[in-house]
């Protein structure tokens, strides 16, 4: 029964419902309807999807349970004027949107983590109404309103007492626990250490896991896009067959489908028998959150089934830019033709665009988590939208570690360097891994991420020694053989090389900020037409008179680095004779002002 959107009006007739078995889904959103619901809707043993959202039914739930477990079935029934306790009726339901009622009192474990809860009256969630709204609405219907739970009761003073002894107690077992736990914790890093060998590439720390929707979170599921059937889905995939398949995604199989409309989109489809249901509630999450014109648009979701879930997005024209770097100039020949240069420098830029948005503009920061190239997507003219937004998470405290975090940070292993399961998530992360993006559109290698550890260190040690600030011909010994650029284009590939080495920093602290990264392929010729020594003075005077004083900060390369690294890619011939004077550090640019170093992740 599907009556949504019609302008109806009045109550709902209960002759409706003369054959409620017959009856997998009812859709009565965005009408007028008033009064109570029938409460044989309830009752519905085979109701999938009720949706009644947008209209002035104004009821207490029935209290009663058909089902003790919960099924697949999804509830919305937002916008109306619902009151009183949350019930048993609503065990049944796997997902519920429960805003913009008046539910009042506790909410039920069984509610928790599966509901969207906001502008209600309830106790202990956020985004409540006010207490003169709930009193009001409570009152006009000669109904008395808790004022979100009954105030704790006062203590007497012999209680105060006894709880003071107790505390203190408590407290003083606590911290002698702590001192004990710091110090075996020190004994195990010191002995660690002598055991543990500090190679390989540190990318920086990032979160373990997806950061999961706090229970009771409300997701105002009316911001998601429309909400599709799964009938809808499959008519749109041809029964998800292998012929619409995309590719298989670590959040989900991608497919391509074409909606009723004729509209193209792409449909997520979660197997929850494999992957947690957390990862799909926190992409929701995000998008519930977060909007921008850099990240892939989600159109709807489809959260009937039990076991399987749907996210429905915009379709890319260019799917992302792995697979887009190279394409076939027609199907009866086998050759490739490559992005051009000026195409390349729009997808960075975009890219940064994006990342600069979750890094700079959301607050606590976002860390997206995979940044490679094929999670950045491109629509018919090329224009960026950021994609795999399923494993981000929130960076906490800026990025920095206090003296106890850096204190008991055990060492880590090489393997352990590149990966995901540190328990800090920085912005750094997501620096290193555009810098790889960056080299590979130099290269022409974008698949480098995708390489093991060992791989990509060895690649990295093949190709950075080329990326000079003193010799722009050595970037043409790994320029990608398709491109054809000019004079003033290899200066831009120059600099988006520079940039690509200085976010590929070992140390996570050293590394750009991606809103410097951003005004830096902006202005890509700047970066290399920068009078070197010149800035370098301004080091010790003032660091205001660049932009990219802040975006570089210092590049460490000792004069040995230097000498064997141009050797090598010049055969032999020592090109580095009037930079050996350098016995440290050489600093491409001044160091960042110090409000800006403040904020860099350490």
């Amino acid at each position: 029964m599907v009556l949504g959107n019609n302008g109806l009006t009045g109550l709902l007739p209960v002759n409706l419902f003369r054959s409620p078995s017959l009856l997998q889904v009812i859709v009565l959103r965005n009408n007028s309807f008033t009064g109570e619901l029938p409460e044989v809707i309830w009752s519905i043993s085979g109701l999938n999807l009720l949706d009644i959202s947008q209209n002035n039914f104004t009821t207490e739930l029935p209290n009663f349970a058909s089902y003790d477990n919960a099924t697949a079935a999804v509830l919305n029934i937002s916008g109306n004027k619902f009151y009183g306790s949350l019930t048993t009726v609503l065990r049944r339901f796997s997902s519920m949107n429960l805003s913009e009622n008046y539910f009042e009192g506790s909410v039920p474990d069984f509610v928790l983590g599966n509901a969207s809860l906001g502008t209600n009256c309830l106790q202990n969630v956020s985004n409540q109404r006010t207490l003169t709204d709930c009193v009001s609405f409570y009152g006009e219907r000669g109904l008395s309103f808790d004022n979100f739970g009954p105030p704790p009761p006062e203590s007497g003073k012999s209680n105060s007492n006894r709880n003071r002894i107790i505390l203190a107690a408590v407290l003083g077992g606590a911290g002698f626990i702590m001192l004990l736990t710091l110090f075996l914790l020190l004994v195990l890093r010191v002995h660690t250490r002598r055991r543990v060998s500090h190679r390989g590439i540190d990318v920086g720390q990032v979160c373990a896991e997806t950061t999961p929707p706090s229970p009771g979170l409300a997701i105002n599921f009316s911001s998601l896009g429309d909400l599709f059937t799964y009938q809808q889905l499959l008519q749109a995939t041809g029964n998800f067959t292998e012929a619409n398949l995309i590719k298989h995604g670590h959040s989900g199989d991608l497919f391509k489908g074409i909606l009723e409309s004729g509209l193209p989109v792409v449909i997520k489809r979660v197997d929850l028998q494999s992957i947690k249901k957390e990862v799909y509630l926190s992409e929701l999450d995000f998008f519930n959150r977060f909007t921008h014109t850099r990240l892939v648009p989600l159109l709807g979701h489809c959260l009937e089934k039990e076991n399987e879930k749907f996210l429905v997005y915009k379709y890319m024209p260019n799917g992302d830019l792995l697979s887009s770097l190279y394409r076939k100039i027609n199907s009866e020949t086998d050759g490739l033709q490559s992005l051009d240069w000026i195409t390349r420098l729009k997808i960075a830029i975009g890219a940064a665009e994006g990342l600069s948005y979750l890094h700079h503009e959301c607050t606590p920061p976002i860390v997206h988590r995979d940044v490679r190239a094929s999670s950045i997507l491109l629509d018919d003219k090329f224009e960026v939208r950021l994609g795999s937004l399923s494993k981000f998470c929130l960076q906490e405290d800026d990025g920095r570690q206090n003296g106890i975090t850096r204190l008991l940070q055990l060492p880590r292993s090489s393997s352990e360097r590149g990966s995901s399961d540190s328990s800090t998530a920085l912005c750094a992360y997501d620096v290193y891994c555009f810098g790889m993006v960056l080299l590979g559109l130099v290269t022409g290698n974008l698949d480098m991420n995708a390489s093991s550890e060992t791989e990509m260190k060895e690649w990295l040690e093949q190709t950075l020694p080329y990326i000079s600030i003193y010799d722009k011909e050595l970037v043409t010994k790994i320029l990608d053989p398709s491109l054809l650029v000019d004079e003033d284009l290899l200066e831009e590939v120059w600099a988006m090389a520079i940039m690509a080495r200085s976010c590929l920093n070992l140390k996570p602290s050293r590394r750009p900020l991606m809103r410097y990264i951003l005004k830096a392929l902006e202005n890509p010729l700047r970066v290399v037409r920068e009078d070197h020594s010149s800035s370098a003075r301004l080091r010790t005077t003032s660091s205001r008179g660049s932009w990219n004083a802040a975006l570089f900060g210092s590049w460490l390369r000792s004069s040995s680095d230097i000498a064997a690294s141009t050797t090598r890619a010049e055969g032999g011939a020592d090109h580095t004779s009037s930079h050996k004077h350098h016995s440290k550090e050489i600093f491409i640019f001044p160091e960042p002002p110090p409000q800006e170093t403040e904020r860099l992740p350490s």
